[in-house]
């Protein structure tokens, strides 16, 4: 029931809010405006809840810091997305043909933020925190690594590899962020750092979204395996491979700080409402 409790009214923002923003997306400044409205709602609705469900102060969505972590978790993603499009670009697969979209960026701003915040509350906030305290950190990454891929099968482009694919690459990346660090902000971050990366930069495909007008006007063609097809770079082997390193990265962090909750069977994680470390 507190898992209901928690994730249905983030559910509702998260709809609503992406309604609205995919209703304006032709136009950069409401796209903008909406976009970046629909996480702060969202964020004031998951705090709203924790308090009242679990009688405790929200700390993984605490003010104090958030902007350095979120800081932090933007380059990261960018970072990583950076390499696994270099990596496509070694092997011919990527190019670019000149400058694309000037407004494009700003209404894929609001749009990612949308994304990011809404679903790092809603797999990472809600899913994850709750099982890892019924499960254990391993139980709680592989059920919400699995539910965060086949949520990507309702986009229109979506295939079953790249539903894998996310699962493995950013399931579990974006899980054991949540893990090493005890905040949403790093996760929300790295989530919005990859996606703007992909979209709003390089303007590629995202997630089976179709193609995205960017600050750069590139073509990807070659091998699915390499560029990922109409899914989009997720689905490349190269974004499974650095997806993975960074997980074990994030893992042994977690690991390193005690912040692993080993497997349990009916009992909380006192772990998972710790202040963030």
């Amino acid at each position: 029931m507190r898992l209901l409790k928690q994730l249905l009214p983030v559910m509702v923002v998260a709809f609503i809010g992406g309604q609205l923003v995919a209703t304006v997306q032709d136009n950069a400044l409401l796209c903008l405006v909406l976009g970046t409205a629909t996480p702060v709602l969202a964020l004031f609705v998951y705090a709203k809840v924790v308090r009242w469900s679990e009688r405790r102060q929200p700390v993984e969505v605490a003010v104090k810091g958030a902007t350095a972590r979120v800081g932090l978790g933007v380059l990261i993603g960018v970072a990583w997305f950076g390499a696994v499009i270099g990596n496509i670009a070694f092997n011919g697969a990527y190019r670019v043909d000149g400058f694309g979209s000037v407004t494009g960026p700003v209404g894929l701003f609001g749009f990612m933020a949308a994304a990011a915040v809404t679903e790092e509350l809603m797999f990472r906030g809600v899913l994850f925190r709750i099982i890892e305290g019924r499960t254990g950190t391993w139980v709680a990454l592989v059920v919400t690594s699995v539910l965060f891929g086949a949520y990507h099968l309702l986009n229109p482009d979506a295939t079953l590899w790249g539903a894998i694919a996310i699962a493995i690459e950013a399931g579990g990346t974006l899980a054991a962020a949540y893990a090493a660090t005890r905040n949403l902000w790093v996760p929300i971050g790295l989530h919005f750092g990859w996606n703007f990366a992909e979209a709003a930069i390089f303007g590629t495909e995202v997630s089976g979204n179709g193609q995205t007008h960017g600050l750069l006007h590139s073509v990807t063609s070659g091998p699915a395996m390499i560029t990922g097809g109409q899914f989009g770079p997720e689905a490349s082997g190269s974004a499974v491979t650095f997806g993975v390193l960074l997980t074990i990265v994030f893992l042994w962090v977690a690991r390193r700080r005690g912040n692993l909750v080993p497997r349990r069977r009916g009992a909380r994680a006192a772990t998972t409402a710790t202040v963030a470390q």
